[in-house]
């Protein structure tokens, strides 16, 4: 199995939780069934600190709450880096009925500074800012059978965490240096009301 990974069933453990909440931020990434919110329930939720210790969260099919993860989305000292915040943070919201706080999100980091590129999912980010090649085979996969997952899919869920701490310091440079952080922020600030636009299906009320 991967080195400083570990799995949790149904919610992290009080230990783990201690080690998240001492911490100043931490990755986090969702499975799920697909990437309809409401149809496609959320099968697994991967979290990883700045020690690259990764945890795997495996969620059963109808549960719909996780207390200790869910005290860990809502602590107000520790920053919760996504990529791609706007589906992970809905599913929490929907699932669990969590509000996510603060938030960082490497998508929109990197859509604020890498203007020059239109490539702007994991891979590309990770294979530019961290050199590192993702291997993205596991992607499409079922991850619904949680008691069941591989090695592959679970190598794959862990490294999907891993480069996010260090690529948010290199695009919080990236930023600061061609002076869109404080707009980045404030983009991480209005994404919980994005989001409840999303989960009532108002994501199309921006549009004329």
């Amino acid at each position: 199995m991967l080195d400083n990974f570990q799995i949790c069933d149904r919610d992290l453990d009080e230990a783990t939780l201690a080690r998240y909440l001492a911490t100043d931020a931490v990755a986090i990434d969702t499975e799920t069934m697909g990437l309809v919110l409401g149809r496609d329930r959320l099968c697994l939720v991967q979290i990883c600190d700045a020690n690259n210790h990764v945890t795997a969260i495996r969620i059963e099919k109808g549960q719909t709450t996780a207390p200790n993860l869910s005290k860990l989305l809502q602590a107000t000292e520790v920053t919760k880096v996504f990529h791609f915040a706007r589906f992970d943070v809905a599913q929490f919201l929907f699932t669990f009925g969590v509000e996510t706080t603060p938030i960082f999100c490497t998508k929109i980091a990197s859509k604020l500074a890498r203007t020059y590129t239109s490539s702007h999912g994991l891979k590309s980010l990770v294979g530019e800012l961290m050199g590192v090649e993702l291997d993205k085979k596991a992607q499409s996969s079922d991850w619904g059978n949680v008691q069941g997952l591989s090695n592959e899919q679970l190598s794959y869920a862990a490294n999907d965490v891993r480069y996010l701490l260090p690529a948010k310091e290199k695009l919080i440079t990236m930023l600061q240096r061609e002076e869109r952080w404080e707009l980045a922020q404030q983009c991480f600030q209005v994404l919980p009301v994005i989001i409840n636009l999303d989960i009532m299906q108002y994501s199309n009320i921006f549009e004329h």
